[in-house]
């Protein structure tokens, strides 16, 4: 498949907007890999493939497993992540369906188990981000493979 638009370039001012909130993200006190696990997920559900190259590479590089990246689409029965890492997994599913159903208060009541507030806000902002980055990889067919670990650290400029 052939890139649509190569966004970062055709919007610049754009592109610096999604990546203040992506650098927000990456520095707001969640743990790295579980960033990166609600990245993959979210990218997973949504088919971006784009995503899920960068993520895995991303992951792979800050240490995580190839068990647990190779198990993430069946999380609930795979015994490798933390009660944290499965509340926040349920809650990037979630909002990344949320077209489907609604959010529900057990959920909601669960995920607090494991999340401050504000942490929470944090979780959210990371799926809704990871979300607007796969809509435009997909929508744009951003090229899959050529990304090499850290090469994002900065947008481009006009």
């Amino acid at each position: 498949m052939s890139s649509r638009i190569d966004y970062q370039h055709v919007a610049p001012d754009a592109f610096r907007a999604m990546f203040g909130l992506e650098r927000y993200i990456r520095g707001c006190g969640l743990e790295t890999s579980l960033i990166e696990l609600v990245k993959m997920r979210a990218s997973q559900i949504n088919g971006c493939a784009h995503c899920l190259d960068m993520h895995s590479k991303d992951a792979r590089s800050q240490g995580e497993t190839e068990q647990r990246l190779y198990l993430l689409s069946a999380w609930r029965e795979a015994p490798f992540y933390s009660e944290r890492e499965r509340a926040a997994l349920a809650w990037t599913e979630a909002l990344t369906l949320i077209a489907e159903d609604e959010v529900s208060d057990e959920l909601y009541d669960e995920v607090r188990q494991h999340f401050s507030e504000e942490e929470l806000v944090k979780l959210s902002l990371a799926v809704v981000t990871i979300n607007g980055w796969n809509r435009l990889a997909i929508g744009f067919r951003a090229d899959v493979g050529n990304y090499e670990p850290g090469s994002m650290e900065k947008p481009a400029t006009k």
